[in-house]
């Protein structure tokens, strides 16, 4: 097995087993036995229903076949449910298998549009910063400010939320659900050609030595795409403990995304009230 063939780059594998495991027989007209060992579809049921043989299925899950054609890939992503955005995920990981290949042209861009940096302004008071492809904070409102100044999540320079999530100590305390942040985190990370990119992969390998153990498990165990919205817990030294909605909205020509924090319910509308100093009401709970 060549270097590039490492388990550790097998991102293909990796997103058609997670997706395998998660599609329940039923959903698929199969009947559910009472021996079952396997979470989800077998390898083999998954294999007839696609059309192809289990032994190619094999292959691809395991990394040894990499270029499956565009009428496999359809067949697979029917069976096994694929969202739109999943399909293209799906595609992205087949071409990310070629030495070589970035998606992503040049450096990120940390310059922020004005009319980016505009629109963070008629969204105060709420939470809401703009990220690069490598995890930076480019700019953020002040709602955002008050929120994550307190928790260290602005600290660095730039201040980084991967680093933050995945390496820092601090994170686990910030957010009680810490394990599906950090689930969260590494989906995004793992967008398109994750370690192919070249200004991606220091990263990935600074935080292979500051996480450890636990961050190279991760990265083996979730497939992408990232959900769009979620809603987190994030325990603030101030507020409380609040619930927010995150709606992330991808600024696709600048290779940016804006994340937007919104109250989930009004107990947490009310404490990002009197964090930000607005008046009661400002932010109302989605």
């Amino acid at each position: 097995m060549s270097a590039h063939d490492h388990p550790r780059d097998n991102e293909l594998g990796v997103f058609l087993r997670t997706r395998r495991e998660a599609v329940t027989p039923a959903a698929v007209g199969l009947p559910t036995g009472p021996r079952r060992r396997t979470p989800g579809l077998r390898r083999a049921e998954l294999a007839t229903l696609a059309g192809v043989s289990v032994e190619y299925l094999t292959r691809l899950e395991q990394g040894r076949d990499r270029h499956p054609s565009p009428s496999v890939l359809a067949a697979l992503a029917q069976v096994l449910g694929l969202t739109t955005r999943e399909r293209v995920h799906l595609h992205r990981l087949t071409k990310a298998a070629d030495p070589g290949f970035s998606c992503v042209a040049g450096a990120p861009l940390n310059a922020v549009r004005p009319t980016v940096r505009a629109l963070l302004a008629r969204l105060e008071p709420s939470p809401a910063l703009v990220l690069n492809r490598v995890g930076d904070v480019l700019a953020h409102t002040d709602g955002y400010r008050r929120l994550a100044e307190p928790i260290g999540l602005l600290d660095g320079d730039p201040p980084n939320h991967y680093r933050f999530v995945l390496a820092d100590e601090r994170a686990r305390d910030v957010y009680p659900d810490w394990e599906l942040v950090a689930d969260d985190q590494v989906a995004t990370l793992k967008q398109g050609p994750f370690r192919s990119d070249a200004h991606l992969a220091p990263l990935v390998d600074e935080l292979t030595l500051t996480a450890g153990a636990g961050f190279t498990e991760r990265v083996a165990r979730v497939a992408g795409p990232p959900r769009s919205s979620a809603v987190r817990r994030l325990r603030h030294p101030e507020a409380g403990e609040l619930r927010l909605a995150h709606e992330t909205l991808d600024l696709s020509d600048d290779d940016q995304r804006l994340v937007v924090l919104l109250p989930a319910d009004d107990a947490t509308a009310a404490a990002l009230d009197g964090l930000t100093g607005r008046h009661p009401g400002a932010l109302r709970a989605v």
